[in-house]
């Protein structure tokens, strides 16, 4: 069943790891965020509510386990996830004082956040996803909100991986077992056509 036809259905969208940290990494070109802000653009203009999900740690990373192979080396190396500046949202996706934002502790945006009470307390029951990155934090986040029984939206045009051939393998063929995929293109034209789809 396509999301649209859900009726009644509350959606929001969640622009996840856009931090100064991580888009330095990933995104050299500021123009590559432009979808992602596009998407947070479209939101708004529906009155659908914009999350922003970030990764953050105490000074010392004592959430992470020696045994977790990528956050251990973050906390070797990774002090900009301590860093308030590095680990804040980027300014090109254009983080307002009300928007709320979730910090998680792990890949998932679900995992060591409160994103789940957030998320039942507002009634929401469709995501949309976009973020850094494709493998990471985009893909984690599909399966575990599939397992949840969200429905789901992917942004393809709003993630970025280091790994063009691993996105569009992701994009093309896995996501679309749990998700929709849409390009925020895509999915302004569906919200005009039925609002909150």
């Amino acid at each position: 069943m396509a999301v649209a036809n859900v009726p009644g259905a509350h959606t929001a969208l969640l622009v996840m790891d856009v931090q100064t940290g991580i888009v330095a990494r990933f995104a050299g070109d500021p123009t590559r965020l432009e979808p992602m802000r596009s998407a947070v653009d479209v939101a708004r203009a529906a009155n659908i509510p914009v999350m922003f999900v970030r990764v953050a740690f105490r000074p010392g990373f004592p959430e992470v386990s020696p045994a977790n192979r990528s956050f251990a080396a973050i906390a070797q190396g990774g002090a900009w996830a301590t860093d308030p500046e590095m680990a804040a949202i980027h300014p090109a996706v254009d983080p307002r004082p009300d928007d709320i934002v979730v910090t998680k502790l792990r890949v998932s945006a679900f995992a060591g956040s409160d994103l789940e009470v957030l998320l039942r307390a507002r009634g929401v029951t469709h995501l949309v996803l976009a973020g850094i990155a494709t493998s990471g934090v985009v893909l984690s986040t599909v399966r575990e909100a599939a397992d949840r029984d969200y429905y789901l939206t992917v942004l393809s045009d709003a993630c970025l991986d280091m790994d063009p051939d691993v996105h569009r393998m992701l994009i093309e063929k896995i996501f679309p077992r749990q998700a929709d995929v849409r390009t925020v293109a895509a999915w302004q034209a569906g919200l005009r056509a039925a609002p909150h789809a």
